[in-house]
């Protein structure tokens, strides 16, 4: 797969995530207003809880590769992916956070 290739196909999952978040979720909660409700509701049965705590696992599974590569190998603004990554989701700060890793190593002379 090429850079090129790689980068669009970034970009189409993360606002792809992105869109479907604001398609699915922002509608009720608007109507409601109720984001504990909100946030329980993603624990209700073995399941769901199962899922959510995978996807709350993942961003800090995020957050520790992003402090990472930070001090190891200084990739900078890592923290814009962290904060993505709660609203509206770890997959799309996930993206971000690859193509910010990509455009800052691209620039880095080998």
């Amino acid at each position: 797969m090429n850079v090129t290739t790689y980068r669009s196909l970034l970009y189409a999952l993360g606002a792809g995530f992105a869109a479907v978040f604001v398609i699915v979720v922002v509608p009720p909660l608007i109507q409601s207003r109720d984001i504990i409700g909100a946030i329980a509701a993603g624990f209700v049965n073995p399941y769901s809880t199962g899922y959510s705590l995978d996807v709350i696992f993942c961003w800090f599974v995020l957050a520790v590769w992003v402090l990472y590569e930070a001090r190891t190998t200084h990739i900078r603004h890592g923290w814009i992916a962290l904060v993505i990554g709660l609203v509206p989701g770890v997959a799309t700060g996930f993206a971000a956070y690859l193509l910010i890793r990509l455009r800052q190593e691209r620039r880095t002379p080998s």
